[in-house]
């Protein structure tokens, strides 16, 4: 890629998280955005069909994250312990920008569009757990995960949130 276009991808970046940060994406607009930036709307443009499109993108991109630092999601039911510490490692690495990223209206959308890739990678090795009682046991597992710790991460000691989740999960998927 350009070295200019990504030196410019990253400056609408890095406005759009700063924009974000502070307020609502429904209430971010593209000539704030460009002007925080330091470009020409048109230039915003070039590179994106709207704020919702760059949201998207990035929301995207902290998605692929959590699932590369995720060695075998594919066994998760296997080896539902690993994976359980993977995660919540990928959920800590990652904490700040999800906190910008999937708040406010999009708060429900990193659980539910983490939960559908990982049913795809499941499903796609393992086409056997595509079944209505797996469905909703990893339904279970992986929102549960997401939300139980996202709800104490701040309060309690992360190892033991991740030894409590992770025992949760492999009860709930081997019985």
């Amino acid at each position: 890629m350009d070295l200019r276009k990504e030196r410019t991808r990253r400056n609408i970046i890095n406005a759009f998280i700063k924009l974000r940060s502070q307020k609502p994406l429904e209430r971010i607009t593209v000539k704030e955005l460009s002007e925080l930036a330091l470009i020409n709307k048109a230039t915003f443009y070039s590179h994106y069909e709207d704020v919702y499109d760059l949201s998207r993108q990035l929301e995207d991109e902290t998605i692929d994250s959590i699932i590369m630092n995720v060695s075998n999601l594919d066994n998760m039911i296997e080896n539902t312990k690993q994976t359980t510490n993977e995660l919540v490692t990928a959920f800590l690495s990652q904490t700040q920008l999800i906190n910008i990223l999937f708040s406010d209206s999009r708060n429900s959308v990193l659980s539910t569009r983490l939960e559908e890739r990982f049913k795809e990678i499941i499903y796609e090795k393992h086409p056997e757990y595509n079944t209505l009682e797996w469905n909703i046991k990893l339904t279970m597992v992986l929102q549960g995960s997401y939300y139980a710790f996202a709800q104490n991460y701040k309060n309690y000691d992360v190892a033991t949130i991740s030894r409590i989740i992770s025992e949760t999960n492999e009860r709930m998927l081997n019985n």
